[in-house]
């Protein structure tokens, strides 16, 4: 099953783990939380997809729209941990020239801070 597992907060950035199949029930959730915290100041947004396995054209339509809310706001959106599959898909779509990615979420956050 895809969901997020965990929401939080460290040093302003908001970070999204989520577990499963980055599809557009997945993707919706992650917006959908993610527009929460950003109408609400948030301008950092960090998901960590170590737990997810893939990603198909709709769910990455969605982490696209969500990186143009978040350019509206001069927000920034990561990634860390992403499987081999996921980051070779998120290149190819042109993702990673519009948010960083990170090996690890420790990495990740040392760097956003």
């Amino acid at each position: 099953m895809s969901k997020i597992i965990n929401i939080e907060e460290n040093n302003s950035i908001l970070i999204i783990s989520t577990e499963g199949y980055l599809n557009k029930d997945l993707a919706t959730s992650i917006f959908d939380e993610s527009s929460k915290y950003i109408d609400d100041g948030t301008r950092t947004v960090l998901i960590n997809l170590s737990n997810s396995n893939i990603v198909n054209s709709i769910g990455a339509s969605i982490i696209i729209e969500l990186i143009e809310k978040l350019q509206d706001v001069n927000g920034s959106l990561s990634f860390c941990s992403l499987p081999t599959i996921i980051e070779k898909t998120f290149t190819i779509m042109g993702l990673t020239k519009y948010c960083s990615t990170y090996t690890n979420q420790e990495e990740a956050l040392e760097e956003l801070s």
